[in-house]
């Protein structure tokens, strides 16, 4: 007897038209990666284009030159490239535990009723232009260091050494100051966001153990969300990096490297905008190299933190594995 053996059967209408729109979704998205991909080399390329006669003209000893001065053809970039990571430094270190304690507080600590309204009044300093930052800071903020903070500072700090010369009010402190209140919403919101998504079983099951609220938060939950707080730290640095114009208006904008924190100074972002508008040949070439200069810096500081959320991941799966 012989036996027919079953033919694989066509796929039904309904079958074929489910899977010609996920074939169409995945091919949208390819050509949308492969887009991007290719704006960002093509913004590279330009930029290196733009720049290349400067390191043509000059070499490369240029980039770590100490004087800027377009008439006699020097254009050192020095000064400002210590003055962006300054900056960006002070900024850090004041917007880093200001903004993960107010994170802890609005996820934890707060009560439920007031949580929203505080959480839209945070993100809400998000969306003030730069210049408005720049103008606050230069009319209210400026006087009120030369005044009061930069002296009070200089009186109880002063053997550092980091607070030398005159009361200015504007210049790098300012500037640092300026920086940390723009990107605290960035640092707030998303180490607010990773911090809630903490298991709730570590947290409960360290309760049970009779751990205090104090004890959870600080050996559990901020371990817990520390990769989310190094995305947000990663943002929130690269926020400060590129900021152009509220720096360039309480900097000072002094082509020299600042040798206190109370000393006027420059950033690569506030040295292109303030030049560019009126350069040509090798000075407009040489803000090109300045703006490939800080773009690398950018993705300096972004592989250090992939590289630091890589090692946490690790160390924290090697840690389960070692449970």
């Amino acid at each position: 007897m012989t036996t027919v053996e079953a033919l694989p059967s066509a796929p039904s209408g309904r079958g074929r038209q489910r899977a010609l729109p996920d074939k169409w979704y995945r091919g949208m998205l390819g050509v949308v990666a492969l887009l991007f991909g290719a704006l960002a080399i093509w913004f590279l390329v330009a930029i290196i284009i733009q720049a290349r006669p400067a390191f043509s003209t000059l070499g490369f000893s240029w980039i770590v030159g100490k004087v800027w001065n377009p008439t006699h053809n020097q254009f050192g970039l020095l000064p400002f490239i210590l003055g962006t990571i300054e900056s960006t430094a002070i900024a850090v270190v004041l917007a880093v535990p200001i903004g993960l304690g107010t994170a802890i507080a609005l996820a934890f600590l707060v009560p439920s009723r007031v949580r929203p309204a505080l959480s839209t009044t945070v993100e809400l300093l998000a969306a003030v232009p730069s210049v408005v930052y720049g103008l606050w800071g230069l009319i209210v903020l400026a006087p009120l260091f030369r005044e009061h903070v930069e002296p009070f500072l200089t009186s109880v700090l002063g053997w550092t050494g980091l607070f030398n010369g005159p009361d200015r009010g504007v210049g790098l402190l300012l500037a640092g100051v300026i920086l940390a209140i723009m990107i605290l919403p960035t640092m707030v919101a998303i180490s607010r966001d990773v911090l809630i998504v903490v298991p709730t079983e570590q947290v409960e099951g360290a309760m049970a153990l009779g751990a205090t609220r104090s004890q959870v938060l600080r050996k559990v939950v901020v371990p817990g969300a520390r990769t989310g707080i190094l995305g947000a730290f990663t943002l929130a640095t690269g926020r400060a990096l590129g900021e152009t114009v509220a720096v360039a208006m309480v900097i000072g904008n002094a082509p020299f490297i600042a040798h206190s924190l109370k000393s006027s100074a420059a950033t690569l972002p506030s040295l292109i905008v303030n030049n560019f508008g009126e350069s040509t040949g090798t000075e407009l070439s040489a803000l090109f190299g300045a703006g490939l200069v800080l773009l690398v810096i950018g993705i300096l500081v972004n592989a250090l933190a992939r590289w630091l959320v890589w090692s946490t991941g690790a160390d924290a799966a090697g840690a389960e594995l070692g449970r």
